[in-house]
């Protein structure tokens, strides 16, 4: 824990200004709201009796005492104003620096894990720590001066006294201690809880149509509920001990100030010779400064549950900032252009150590030529493709792009080489012409619209209500065949040397795919195509066909070659088109 928070001040560095200034705030505020008890001890002696009372000392006492709170109240508005300057800014930099991070992860890590638990970490996580960073550090840094500026007061009343106070203080000190510890491994459950409830959620309502598709509303409910049941009593657990803190170090407090006035009021009327003299006014400051000496405990224990919870947030966070990213890259080769040669030599690969997938896959390609993967889900056509575009890391064997390492070549230069169609679609939320210029955002209107017209999708982009200004996201209302023409056309609009379709054409209808078949046979020329294909008529045409099973290519050669072979690619085909 105490390493958490040190790792958390570290983030605070670039605002030591604001922390400086908090600090000058805070002293002087906590030194003139302590010079109040002082002032209120002197206006009780000026009050000895009916009769005795010094009017124009109480009138400059309570002049003195209105400027005072005055001013403090000013320095205290500051200190609250610079904190919140400190914290917020410490968090804008940890969150900036959280999601720089994940970009910079390898795929591997965003596959393996939840997207609603890597959202909740960007925000919800550091929205806590932020809650918690705004009022413990500053209840902490106040409590702390508090407690050093009444005992300084309180010994030049009387030490006897104040050695009294200081040695039931430990008590208070370790029933907070106690709760939490206790309470801390609490908030740590609840956070990793929250994490897997978000991921849960961000899984049932991006699916929704499946869940529904399968009728799995029941069961859905039923493992929401179940970790929801666990969220609920973690949260009810931490919620239990951090309550529990503040009512002990009060009635530990509520002792030591009743010891206090006990004994201070026996040694004012002589009953205690060894306390020393005190007036009535030194037994009324002295019991005020008691209690403003206990009410940091009680406050800082007051906010145990927002520091713990987040501690354990920042955990979290930190989890994340720790892993390892991509490896760096920086030195290598940055390519500009390639001809297109692509050869695997001895490829083997495993998302799992103990489930080998691609083993001693070999291959090549020449310039130009369209290269099509085909067979049965789960044999390896996507991880190939992965496995081009360095998403994924092999682990023996060497990927050659025009008879060099590719490993030599820095992964975006590599990546840029590449256009890929998925039949998994992404739209963002911006206009059309922003979405189709994504990877190429300075390209013109002109560019934008004949990308369009060669993807097919102009026509129902001018049917628009705002045509290619329309803002659409991804739950606009676009069909899935519409948003696909437009991932097409941002294929289109780049040009690139090589081409990965995987599955490009899979929501399109049978007309307009023909159309894009032969768009995508004029964008083809010259380029080296890898194209993923269920359908086999897409591919008859294709320079090479590779047919895939068990991470191994079984056959390869031509439409005309495979289907005289008479093997596993011609039943794969007769079985398309029987009956």
């Amino acid at each position: 824990m105490l390493t958490t928070v040190r790792r958390i001040l570290k983030y605070c560095k670039s605002y030591w200004g604001y922390l400086i200034l908090t600090i000058f705030c805070t002293l002087i505020g906590i030194s003139l709201s302590l010079l109040v008890p002082v002032m209120i001890g002197r206006a009780v002696d000026y009050a000895v009796g009916r009769g005795q009372v010094d009017f124009s000392g109480l009138g400059k006492i309570a002049l003195h005492l209105g400027i005072m709170i005055f001013i403090s109240s000013i320095f205290q508005f500051l200190e609250s104003l610079f904190i919140n300057r400190l914290a917020f800014g410490t968090v804008k930099n940890l969150r900036s620096e959280l999601t720089a991070k994940l970009e910079e992860m390898p795929v591997s890590y965003i596959d393996g894990n939840a997207r609603g638990d890597m959202i909740a970490r960007v925000i919800s996580d550091i929205e806590i720590l932020s809650d918690g960073l705004l009022q413990g550090f500053a209840q902490l840094f106040t409590g702390i001066v508090t407690i050093i500026g009444t005992l300084i007061f309180m010994l030049m009343i009387n030490i006897k006294i104040t050695v009294i106070v200081v040695l039931m203080t430990p008590l208070s000190l370790i029933a907070a201690a106690k709760i939490t510890s206790l309470s801390h491994h609490a908030f740590q459950r609840q956070s990793e809880l929250r994490g897997r409830i978000g991921g849960l959620t961000e899984e049932f309502v991006g699916s929704q149509k499946l869940v529904k598709a399968f009728a799995y509303e029941e069961r859905a409910e039923t493992r929401f509920s179940e970790i929801n049941q666990e969220l609920g009593e973690a949260g009810l657990k931490a919620t239990f001990f951090s309550s529990v803190s503040n009512p002990l170090t009060r009635f530990v407090n509520g002792l030591i100030y009743a010891a206090v006035g006990t004994v201070g009021a026996l040694g004012a009327v002589g009953a205690l010779p060894w306390v020393g003299v005190m007036t009535v006014g030194d037994l009324a400051s002295f019991l005020a400064f008691s209690n403003q000496y206990t009410k940091p405990f009680n406050e800082i224990s007051g906010v145990v549950a927002e520091l713990q919870n987040a501690v354990s947030c920042a955990q979290r966070v930190f989890e994340v900032l720790d892993m390892p990213s991509e490896s760096d890259d920086s030195q290598c080769e940055i390519l500009e252009s390639c001809r297109g040669e692509l050869e695997f030599k001895d490829v083997s690969f495993s998302y799992l150590p103990e489930k080998p997938l691609i083993q001693h896959f070999s291959m090549k390609s020449g310039h130009g030529q369209k290269i099509a993967i085909v067979g049965p889900t789960g044999c390896g056509k996507s991880t190939v493709i992965n496995l081009l575009l360095r998403f994924y890391e092999i682990q023996e064997g060497e990927i050659l792009l025009d008879n060099q390492n590719t490993k030599n070549f820095t992964r975006d230069s590599l990546r840029n080489q590449f256009g890929m169609v998925l039949q998994e679609t992404w739209i963002f939320t911006g206009t059309v012409a922003e979405n189709i210029a994504y990877g190429k955002p300075a390209a013109s209107r002109e560019e934008i619209i004949q990308a369009a017209k060669a993807a097919h999708a102009h026509g129902f982009i001018k049917r628009l209500p705002n045509g290619y200004d329309t803002v659409i996201s991804d739950n606009s209302g676009l069909s899935q065949g519409q948003k696909q023409l437009l991932c097409i056309a941002r294929i289109m609009l780049t040009s690139p040397p090589m081409l990965i379709l995987d599955e490009a054409t899979s929501s399109i209808d049978l007309r307009t795919e023909q159309r894009i078949q032969k768009a995508f046979e004029t964008l083809m020329q010259g380029r080296t195509s890898f194209v993923i294909a269920h359908r086999l008529s897409t591919i008859r045409n294709a320079d090479l066909i590779l047919v895939m099973c068990e991470g191994n290519i079984i056959e390869q050669g031509t439409h005309a070659q495979l289907i005289a072979q008479d093997g596993f690619y011609a039943e794969l085909y007769r079985s398309q088109f029987a009956g």
